[in-house]
């Protein structure tokens, strides 16, 4: 059994490591070493993480893809979340995840008896399937929130947008300055291809003044 620890933040500000020790003590707790970690600054609303997407890659029958909550693996709509999860069943990963008792008895190495490990299973599928389906829900909310709050700003005059990352658009220009194409660009610069279109608009709109 190799267990593979997956540590997520949504963005570049925060710490991707801040559960890596708390990880690496559960493992211990249980026996096991952390055989490889993942780490990335990446919204769990996004299918296409390379980290998750390389640990799932690296994975064979029976591995564990340990968490600290199943929300760092998944803030998906449904059909996204259900093809992440097939992904994952597919190469026989096991999910565990520090925050869903359900889920730590796959750390053992040894089964118990069929019908118990069938009703673990089971159980900590659906337990699971509700985590996700409540991180999904938690962001949703948290963006509607966030969309009432920039309109009521926008009402009164005070919302002045999210600033600039100067240093991300200037490693944009220098990417698209080098001849990368625009995915090529974003996948480079971590960010998304909406924002490598704008810097490229703006560095076009000061090329023509």
């Amino acid at each position: 059994m190799f267990v593979r620890a997956y540590l997520r933040a949504s963005t570049a500000e925060q710490d991707a490591n801040r559960a890596r020790d708390t990880l690496q003590q559960f493992a211990a707790d249980h026996g096991k070493a952390i055989a490889a970690q993942y780490i990335e600054n990446a919204s769990g609303a996004r299918t296409d993480r390379a980290e998750l997407l390389r640990l799932i890659a690296d994975a064979h029958k029976g591995d564990v893809l340990l968490l600290e909550s199943i929300d760092r693996l998944s803030r998906l709509p449904v059909a996204d979340w259900q093809a992440l999860k097939a992904a994952i069943d597919s190469k026989g990963l096991r999910i565990v995840a520090l925050d869903l008792p359900t889920s730590h008895h796959s750390m053992r190495d040894t089964a118990g008896d069929e019908f118990t490990d069938r009703m673990q299973a089971a159980i900590n599928g659906m337990m699971i399937e509700m985590m996700a389906a409540i991180a999904r829900k938690d962001y949703e909310q948290r963006r509607e929130r966030q969309a009432q709050g920039i309109l009521r700003a926008k009402a009164s005059g005070a919302y002045k947008g999210r600033p600039a990352d100067k240093n991300l658009h200037q490693r944009i220009g220098e990417l698209l300055g080098a001849g990368l194409g625009i995915r090529a660009t974003a996948r480079h610069a971590d960010c998304s291809t909406t924002t490598v279109l704008k810097v490229r608009d703006q560095m076009a709109c000061s090329n023509v003044i």
